[in-house]
């Protein structure tokens, strides 16, 4: 792993659960690694995806996001605050026995996303 890629990836790390865009990434990045430029962390994005040690989020239009974490899970978009959260399963659950697949099917990938309403910052009314 390059420097540049682990810089990405320790930035992914400590931030990831905000599920950041290259452009967070790489104001991040360049506070580490003063030398970077936006094509670089692009490029460390791309080639961490390839590997698999990080996931692209693609909500509809919004802009590329990264995920470090490699478990099971879904995504939430909140409409009124831009946040993406993590949704695990319920414990034992099996995300793939709920689709209807036709005969013969075998699911390799799944990305599941949800919009609506977080409701729990200030701006989406959680009445706090």
């Amino acid at each position: 792993m390059t420097k540049q890629r682990q810089v990405v990836f320790d930035v992914l790390e400590a931030i990831g659960h905000e599920h950041p865009t290259a452009s967070e990434v790489f104001v991040q990045a360049k506070e580490r690694m003063p030398t970077i430029s936006l094509a670089t962390v692009y490029n460390c994005l791309e080639s961490l995806t390839g590997a698999g040690a990080i996931r692209q989020v693609n909500i509809e239009r919004e802009a590329t996001r990264y995920c470090p974490n490699l478990r099971p899970h879904a995504h939430f978009y909140c409409i009124d605050c831009d946040k993406v959260f993590d949704i695990g399963l319920e414990s034992g659950a099996d995300a793939s026995a709920v689709w209807a697949l036709p005969p013969g099917c075998r699911i390799e990938e799944m990305n599941v996303s949800m919009r609506g309403v977080c409701g729990t910052c200030p701006r989406c009314g959680s009445g706090d």
